[in-house]
């Protein structure tokens, strides 16, 4: 079947090899014998809901931020109707933080989210960089872990009773104090982990894809065919042995 993505703002969020993501995506789905169509979502596109089972948006430094920040705010019923409509979503860093509330800058100015999130974030001094490695459970009684690799200021803090994406092994997550990572909205996931996000944890790839032809048949998420992943099991096994390296921080 056809599998329609939407990348939002591909020109401007699009650091830290985050496209490598919709080309696992891309692949990962071929394999198996369905058909990935991406679709640019940029300013003044308009952003149908239900025209698209997956919304991608990935990460960009503060000035990318504000220059598709107040379009993406016009789009948020579009979006918001699109994540309750069942459309699965991954953002991204940057992207992440607009999908929230707001992103305060150390000025104290503000640039608008669209709020599916629950959280807000505010720049802080320091950078958190460095691999960083997650425990999360996506799927009920089965716990995973996510490999990556994270470059950030920002401070995000999520609401209370708000569901991190992870919690963290070893990094320093959404705000270097929390244990928490990212955040989880039914089927759309934010994180701070960047590309190479998906090459290094393939079930996290397949999880997104079931969830979109889920989107697509109206039905549940299936069981996607398994593949090979060697190449990618030891990608995720270094990375995530980097981590631990660091040491454990919670």
């Amino acid at each position: 079947m056809k599998i329609v993505v939407g990348h939002l703002y591909p020109e401007y969020l699009n650091i830290y090899a985050d496209r490598g993501n919709i080309a696992v995506l891309q692949r990962r789905a071929a394999w198996r014998g369905h058909e990935l169509e991406v679709q640019a979502v940029s300013a003044d596109d308009t952003l149908e809901p239900g025209a698209h089972d997956l919304l991608y948006i990935g990460g960009g430094q503060d000035r990318e931020q504000a220059l598709v920040a107040h379009d993406l705010k016009g789009k948020r019923n579009q979006l918001l109707a699109a994540a309750d409509g069942g459309a699965a979503v991954l953002a991204v860093c940057g992207g992440y933080q607009l999908l929230g509330r707001f992103y305060r800058f150390a000025n104290g100015e503000e640039l608008p989210g669209v709020g599916l999130f629950p959280l807000h974030t505010i720049a802080g001094e320091r950078r958190m960089i460095g691999d960083i490695l997650l425990d999360t459970e996506l799927v009920p009684g089965e716990r995973r872990t996510i490999a990556g690799f994270e470059n950030h200021a920002g401070r995000t803090y999520l609401d209370e009773g708000a569901e991190p994406f992870g919690r963290v092994v070893a990094g320093f997550g959404n705000d270097g104090a929390s244990g928490a990572e990212g955040c989880r909205v039914g089927r759309a996931i934010g994180t701070y982990l960047h590309g190479p996000l998906l090459p290094r944890n393939p079930w996290l790839a397949d999880w997104l894809l079931a969830h979109a032809v889920a989107h697509r048949t109206g039905g549940e998420a299936p069981i996607l065919a398994p593949l090979t992943d060697d190449l990618e099991r030891d990608a995720h096994a270094v990375s995530a042995q980097r981590a631990r390296d660091r040491g454990g921080r919670f």
